[in-house]
């Protein structure tokens, strides 16, 4: 999100961030995500054919939102919508794009189980 819009603006003078907003923002700057992106890349489509693909990096934060918060495809689509703090996490401004859809994780997803990739997140190291 390149400039400050005016939601960005009054969201930034409450009081305390929410323990949510918190949680993303530490796990923001823990995981390595050029790492993972560069994990993923090989099994992820270029784009030459069909619909343009979304950013790996943007497809793995949905994917670690629906995980931590226990979401269902359509439930995650929504809470990004829905929250300043997911919204923030997957770094969408809604001016220039909009949140992937439900069924563009789907098929995020099921890349990730046919490769085998979403066990190697929770084994490789965070720090």
């Amino acid at each position: 999100m390149s400039q400050m819009t005016f939601s960005d603006y009054e969201y930034s003078l409450r009081k305390r961030k929410t323990k949510r907003e918190e949680f993303l923002d530490i796990m923001n700057e823990i995981i390595p995500w050029e790492e993972w992106v560069e994990f993923v890349r090989p099994y992820y489509p270029n784009g030459k054919r069909g619909r343009p693909t979304k950013g790996i990096e943007k497809m793995l934060r949905m994917y670690l939102l629906q995980i931590w918060f226990n979401l269902s495809d359509e439930g995650v689509e929504d809470a990004i919508y829905d929250s300043y703090a997911f919204r923030k996490f997957m770094n969408i401004d809604f001016m220039e794009e909009q949140v992937p859809d439900a069924t563009t994780l789907l098929k995020f997803r099921h890349l990730l189980e046919e490769n085998h990739l979403g066990k190697c997140f929770s084994r490789r190291s965070i720090v």
